[in-house]
């Protein structure tokens, strides 16, 4: 009976080796060497699920349609991340945080290819102003992804640690291998549970998530411990421990890592290198972008005119620029073309039509605020186009709209002709119904119906809807 069970465990160990053997190739280990993981790691239960769901049907179709809508970018970002020193598998790191969507946004307000947050993106040398939000510049944030992603290498040492702590933070990757540092200490020295240093460094990692000791003495804590010559590897840092409400990483990190390994390992299947699809795997080999300086203040559609393009394709290469108009306040601006475009570009880049703007003439009544509605523009745009100090406004005076004048009846967003601009007014001391009236030229009749008034009477501070 011993003999029948130890040939059946026997046999399932020689199965379970072969099903890894047929599932995966030399290619897929070379992805986990460029994460600098442990070719064991490919036989990781949890990895295998993940890739699987990825091979249905269903998310094979959209995993290749992915790749398809991204082919004319990616081989620009795998040219950055080159240069950049990073591993093409990062990639697929710019796939598991956005779907390839250059204009991608979460819950979160992460935005663009690299998901960056405002902050993070700003101390990268992102620009977000009125005029761009540079997170959806698929060159620049990539420039910007690859910083980041090297000072994380240059901390951690190890790849799969840059992009997990890309997910999670550079503190909670640190607080987790300080956790798993001090645990298999313990596992190596049983006897050092309960020394005074280790229940000291316990106390420290508690402290910070309870957010009661700050980070700097957690790193302490890390530095020390990194001495040890314990060095916890992925398998050690993805583990679910039993009864521990927090673990070593957060799930979302957990998944993470292996969706990047899985998304990688997926364009080396067959289904990939079927005649319709193996365009995917040469992606990259031959440039498709190029990063042209243009003039500040011109169009989108101007410059797409010149090089016979459609203003729509030039505007999926730029969703950075707002408004579609080159930030005037710069002498250059570049932006981002096709490099098929790109002989044309030179040859007819310094006749590009300048934009006619349209001309707004100042009425009465009108404020600067109710233009920029009506014209949907942000009067910071329209300020700055003008070079007005203040928001004063004077009849008859010409207010250049930063919006070429053939598009002003293409505006739908906000028509004049069929809604009103709405104001609201706060009662201030001395006002009567009939003096706001008379000064906005208004009926009191219809003041009143419009706020729903029994009665004339008002109090200080009240707020009036003005239509």
């Amino acid at each position: 009976m011993k003999r029948l069970i130890l040939l059946i465990i026997t046999f399932s160990v020689y199965s379970y080796a072969s099903l890894i053997g047929s599932n995966f190739s030399q290619r897929d280990l070379q992805i986990l060497e460029d994460l600098d993981i442990k070719s064991s790691f490919i036989t990781d239960y949890k990895l295998q699920e993940v890739y699987e769901k990825f091979q249905n049907s269903r998310n094979s179709r959209h995993y290749v349609t992915k790749l398809n809508e991204a082919s004319l970018f990616v081989p620009r970002v795998k040219d950055v991340l080159k240069q950049e020193g990073i591993p093409s598998v990062f990639i697929y790191m710019a796939m598991a945080e956005s779907n390839f969507s250059i204009d991608a946004k979460s819950s979160a307000r992460a935005t663009g290819l690299w998901q960056f947050m405002d902050r993070t993106a700003n101390r990268y040398g992102l620009k977000i102003d009125m005029y761009v939000d540079e997170r959806m510049d698929l060159v620049k944030s990539t420039y910007a992804a690859s910083k980041y992603l090297n000072r994380l290498h240059k901390i951690f040492g190890k790849w799969y640690l840059a992009a997990i702590s890309y997910n999670c933070g550079e503190g909670r990757v640190i607080e987790a291998l300080t956790r798993a540092t001090l645990d298999l200490y313990v596992e190596k020295y049983p006897e050092q549970q309960n020394s005074k240093k280790i229940r000291s460094f316990r106390k420290i990692i508690k402290g910070y998530q309870d957010r009661k000791v700050p980070f700097y003495e957690l790193r302490k804590v890390y530095r020390e411990v990194s001495k040890w010559n314990i060095n916890p590897d992925v398998e050690d840092l993805l583990v679910v421990q039993d009864n521990i409400d927090r673990q070593y990483l957060p799930k979302e990190s957990r998944v993470y890592i292996r969706k990047i390994i899985s998304l990688a390992m997926m364009n080396t299947l067959n289904f990939i290198k079927k005649d319709e699809n193996s365009h995917l795997l040469n992606m990259g080999i031959s440039a498709t972008i190029a990063t042209v300086p243009v003039k500040g203040g011109l169009h989108l559609k101007n410059i797409a005119k010149s090089m016979g393009m459609t203003y729509t394709d030039l505007l999926n290469l730029n969703k950075h620029i707002k408004q579609s108009i080159v930030p005037p306040t710069s002498k250059y601006y570049t932006i981002n073309i096709p490099y098929s475009r790109l002989t044309r570009f030179n040859q007819n880049r310094d006749n590009i039509e300048d934009t006619k703007f349209a001309i707004h003439i100042v009425k009465r009544g009108d404020t600067l605020s109710q233009i920029a509605e009506k014209y949907k523009v942000p009067v910071r745009l329209i300020k700055d186009y003008n070079n007005f100090k203040s928001s004063r406004l004077s009849l008859k005076q010409k207010i250049v709209l930063p919006i070429p004048s053939d598009m002003i009846g293409k505006i739908n967003l906000f028509k004049m002709n069929n809604k009103k601009i709405v104001k609201k007014y706060t009662v201030k001391s001395g006002d009567s119904l009939y003096s706001i009236a008379r000064k906005y030229k208004m009926d009191v009749k219809k003041l009143m119906k419009d706020n729903k008034m029994k009665n004339t009477l008002l109090k200080i501070g009240d707020s009036l809807v003005l239509k």
